[in-house]
């Protein structure tokens, strides 16, 4: 099993059947609970919440236990399976959909806070600028995007497209207010081993960005 190359994603939109094929297993980002980043900021997710790219649910699980209306997507199918199987056996009402985030536009559903944990930086410059549109159409004004994605600082083009921060204040220059880009890190499966990452977890940016009214 070979992950995609940051560099073959640029101009390539993302390969379904290589994701399938990554939750043979292990999938890298399949952790079994909540990035530390996000659990941080708990206090700041107002609902309804979309979870973009929720692979097994980890995320949007936690918010649903937190009392949150939250819809989970993917365009995954085994994803969303082994999601709402989570979702039965902790008895949380979670709507676990089958989507193609680069396809929000056509979607009636206004959310207050947006997830994206590893989304962003799989997309092609032409997926991307849908799913940013997509994301100023299903989020609310004044609502909030916090998103974590693989930084330009992690060594390698293995795994996904790295990402500067230019880049981030680039992207969501338009309609948009970048509060904060922070490096952190990624956990990742320890299971996983088949690519070398920095030590503690690939590096990364978490940014929260601000609708505007």
């Amino acid at each position: 099993m070979t992950m995609p190359q940051s560099n073959q994603l640029t101009t390539q939109s993302v390969d379904r059947a290589k994701f399938e094929e990554l939750y043979d297993g292990p999938a890298p980002w399949d952790i079994g609970k909540p990035q530390p980043q996000f659990t941080a900021i708990a206090s700041q997710i107002r609902g309804p919440v979309l979870d973009a790219g929720c692979g097994t649910g980890e995320h949007a699980l936690y918010f649903a236990a937190k009392g949150h209306r939250v819809v989970g997507i993917d365009f995954v199918p085994e994803a969303i399976r082994r999601a709402r199987r989570k979702a039965a056996d902790r008895d949380l009402a979670v709507d676990l959909l089958i989507k193609d985030a680069t396809a929000l536009n056509d979607w009636n559903e206004r959310f207050a806070s947006v997830i994206d944990c590893g989304l962003f930086h799989v997309f092609s410059d032409g997926d991307r600028q849908r799913y940013v549109e997509g994301l100023a159409h299903v989020l609310e004004p004044g609502g909030r995007l916090f998103l974590m994605c693989f930084s330009d600082a992690e060594p390698g083009i293995e795994g996904p497209r790295r990402v500067s921060r230019q880049e981030l204040n680039d992207t969501f220059a338009d309609g948009w207010i970048v509060e904060s880009i922070q490096p952190v890190q990624i956990e990742i499966s320890p299971a996983f081993t088949e690519v070398k990452f920095s030590e503690g977890g690939p590096k990364a940016w978490f940014a929260i960005i601000r609708r505007k009214g």
